[in-house]
């Protein structure tokens, strides 16, 4: 399995309280954690990573040294239930985005692990990468970190290089 997959962090949307998952190294390490619809810090999360996204697509495209494993995260809606999945790799195409999906759905039925999916920038709700090792972005993980248990959290802190 591949780190990306390994070290992909899913936030899980619907209408009722939210599911936020963590996906560890194997399916042992897969932490699932509820957050309500209207959690006022997931949705400064949000607002943060998208209003810092130009920058960090300008950042993808020119790398910098000791930078990799950019990635996006992702909404998809299936009716009415939406999901979050982080998409690695993402390259730029004429009408928007196109990646792989890189967690296994939970609720939707409209996408699969491993899919070739098309997006907008609209559909975007968080960004990352790894910097010498230490995670950049990806603020929607680190609103998860609350809603975990402290050795939960500090686990995936530590395992995946994570300074919130």
């Amino acid at each position: 399995m591949t780190f990306a997959v390994r070290a992909a962090l899913c936030l899980l949307l619907a209408l009722i309280p939210l599911h936020v998952q963590a996906q560890g190294t194997d399916n042992s390490d897969d932490k699932t954690v509820m957050v309500a619809p209207d959690d006022a810090d997931m949705a400064a999360a949000i607002a943060k990573a998208r209003s810092s996204l130009d920058d960090f697509l300008a950042l993808s495209e020119a790398p910098p040294p000791g930078t990799d494993k950019f990635k996006l995260k992702v909404m998809v809606v299936d009716g009415n239930v939406t999901e979050h999945f982080w998409v690695i790799p993402f390259k730029r195409t004429a009408n928007g985005f196109v990646g792989i999906l890189a967690n296994e759905p939970e609720l939707v039925r409209n996408v699969v692990f491993g899919q070739n999916i098309e997006f907008t920038r609209d559909d975007i709700s968080d960004w990352g990468y790894t910097k010498n090792g230490r995670q950049v972005g990806s603020f929607s993980v680190c609103v998860m970190f609350k809603q975990m248990s402290k050795e939960e959290a500090d686990y995936m802190r530590a395992q995946y290089g994570f300074d919130c």
